[in-house]
């Protein structure tokens, strides 16, 4: 029997991006399967047609896997551009709505046309159960970090409605207190919280989502059985819908154009594993007070590097960081003529074709989910540096829990959603120290991260554990229709 799947993606380039690729390996996987994405508005207010990547999308559309831009003029309400990403996915429900019904009237008047079986939504998309439920038809989850911070997003969800959560945002950051989250080795510091789940504005909002994802019939997530197996030995024992480890999700096609060709010709002719590179993903930026100390550190190490350099963003949300128009302004006086051999300073990274260099030896990242993932495909060993959302959990994970990071500092205090001048400063001194210990070519992190980047591929293998979980879940999927129509 043919049948369909409706995905649902948070409509950000890392969040649509993974989906993307985890729809790919479902339809490669099950013949019988086709997909339909509904794409809707991006947070900015920037229309989504217009990024080449999902331009990139429609034009690659086809019978098994279909993409629609759901255009924010579509829009029946005349409410204002919200301001936050629940109200955002609330005021497109009214259009999903109507995309859904047409792909029932459609389907309905065709011969041999596909069941639609349910909806694989975002776990920032949990409002369109709603619209799945209006259908009679199931919703999954896809959860697009790590299964550790799900497992601590499910624990403080027990915790606040048992009236047993007593974190405030006022003093977190300086709590002394220890939560014991099951499927984690060890105790989690109160201190390394992310922003959001001490937030009096995001954590009700949190809370909210963890309780609907238990309503979901399953939860797949991009992360690695190998990878996270006590956190996911918990999840598939406790009261959560099943869950699937399918990861790592990686969108592995190089994004290079000519400005960008010289630096992977300066990188080919490096010694292999020499280079350290720093990247902060899409919404990473620095002051100019931090960015002396970077350049200060990385002096010092005598380390070749790479490093993507922005500017801060006073509202990350709504204006991505930007590049420093004049770097001698910014950087320490003589810097760029000292370690113009040896290193490189730029603007936008293309990362992935960075990281798949021979060349480099270590990586300084901000710790989201998809950059963790692609250093641990590649084998690159990384330095944590979270910026903001769930970044310090993942910090705290790699480092701590997994021993696949090093250290820059233990605490982080502040988070960029929430402005600059919240965020400490970073020492010199703490950054070079990092930067030598990640770049120690027989260090026991270097031999972890090579050891998890063969368990990673293998993941993926014919017979590896995330491509058995893809298969589990479609017959899942299959099981819960027959269900459904006895």
């Amino acid at each position: 029997m043919k049948f369909e799947l409706v995905f649902i993606p948070y409509p950000g380039i890392s969040h649509l991006r993974s989906t993307v690729e985890m729809a790919k390996l479902l339809v490669q996987q099950e013949n019988n399967l086709t997909i339909s994405f509904l794409i809707l508005p991006f947070l900015s207010g920037n229309a989504a047609a217009a990024s080449p990547y999902v331009e990139a999308l429609s034009a690659a559309s086809n019978d098994r896997l279909r993409y629609q831009v759901i255009s924010g003029k579509d829009q029946t309400t005349s409410k204002p551009e919200p301001t936050t990403l629940d109200m955002h996915i609330e005021n497109h429900i009214p259009t999903v709505r109507r995309a859904v019904q047409k792909l029932f009237d459609h389907y309905s008047t065709q011969p041999n046309s596909p069941r639609i079986a349910g909806f694989v939504l975002d776990m920032f998309c949990t409002s369109m159960m709603d619209v799945a439920n209006e259908f009679h038809v199931p919703s999954y989850l896809f959860y697009t970090s790590s299964a550790g911070i799900l497992a601590l997003g499910f624990h403080i969800q027990q915790l606040y409605d048992a009236d047993n959560y007593h974190v405030r945002e006022s003093d977190f950051e300086d709590s002394e207190a220890e939560l014991v989250v099951p499927g984690l080795t060890r105790p989690y510091p109160v201190k390394c919280l992310p922003h959001g789940l001490a937030s009096e504005l995001w954590l009700p909002i949190f809370v909210n989502h963890a309780r609907r994802f238990k309503e979901m019939k399953g939860i797949l997530v991009n992360t690695v059985a190998e990878l996270e197996p006590y956190v996911l030995e918990y999840t598939n024992t406790s009261i959560t819908p099943p869950t699937y480890s399918v990861g790592p999700l990686l969108h592995l096609e190089p994004q290079v154009d000519e400005t960008h060709e010289e630096i992977l010709r300066w990188l080919d002719e490096k010694p292999a594993r020499s280079v350290v590179f720093l990247c902060f993903g899409s919404m990473g930026g620095f002051s100019e007070e931090q960015v002396q100390e970077i350049a200060v550190a990385l002096d010092r190490s005598g380390h070749s590097f790479i490093w993507s350099l922005r500017r801060s963003s006073s509202n990350i949300l709504n204006e991505n960081p930007e590049e420093f128009k004049n770097l001698e302004e910014v950087l320490p006086k003589g810097f760029l003529e000292r370690t113009q051999e040896r290193g490189r300073v730029i603007g936008w990274a293309p990362q992935v074709a960075i990281l798949a260099s021979p060349a480099i030896g270590g990586f300084v990242t901000h710790c989201g989910w998809n950059s963790l993932l692609e250093s641990l495909w590649f084998g690159v060993p990384t330095a944590a540096w979270p910026l903001y959302a769930e970044q310090k959990f993942n910090a705290f994970e790699m480092v701590e829990e997994l021993g696949l990071a090093v250290e820059i500092k233990r605490y982080w205090r502040g988070d960029h959603l929430g402005g600059v001048a919240a965020v400490d400063l970073v020492k010199a001194e703490e950054i070079e120290r990092a930067v030598r210990c990640l770049m120690e070519q027989d260090s026991d992190v270097r031999k972890r991260v090579k050891e998890m980047s063969k368990k990673c591929h293998a993941a993926l293998m014919g017979d590896g554990s995330s491509r058995i979980a893809l298969q589990r879940f479609i017959q899942d999927v299959a099981n819960n229709m027959a269900l459904a129509s006895s």
